[in-house]
């Protein structure tokens, strides 16, 4: 197994957050990473991804998870499980206000020895993505 995550506080309510999660049409203009994205971000729903990584191939992903407001869950890979990813964010609301937001990404499956020596330290790309929603979403709810 391999895991990537990051974690922010954002000065804003988990619905001003989530609205901006759930438009694919935003992802470039806060996502550092983020070429553009083809399909919806709901329930069971099929969406490609395509990053500054890789900006001609798509990473095919399905939304396997989606409570409004609190969580919303990835799913890609290959069939069979020999290679999987499942990305989370999460959105929970803090007594003194405002929003933590975190988000993991965590790869598995029998080819994860072979697939995971090509994968680049994605640590940087997810603290890009936590402090780009961060900043969206604060100077929105502004």
């Amino acid at each position: 197994m391999k895991k990537y995550s990051a974690s922010t506080h954002i000065q804003a309510s988990p619905q001003q957050i989530w609205a901006i999660l759930i438009d694919p049409t935003n992802y470039p203009e806060w996502d550092p990473g983020m070429v553009r994205i083809e399909g919806q971000l709901a329930l069971g729903e099929k969406v490609k991804f395509f990053t500054k990584f890789s900006p001609e191939r798509a990473f095919a992903v399905k939304i396997t998870g989606f409570e409004a407001g609190q969580k919303m869950v990835l799913t890609g890979g290959m069939p069979f499980g020999l290679f999987k990813s499942e990305r989370t964010h999460t959105l929970t609301p803090q007594p003194s206000g405002g929003t933590l937001f975190h988000t993991e990404e965590i790869f598995s499956g029998l080819l994860l020895p072979i697939f995971g020596r090509s994968l680049p330290d994605l640590s940087a790309s997810f603290e890009a993505f936590a402090q780009g929603l961060k900043q969206r979403a604060e100077s929105a709810a502004s």
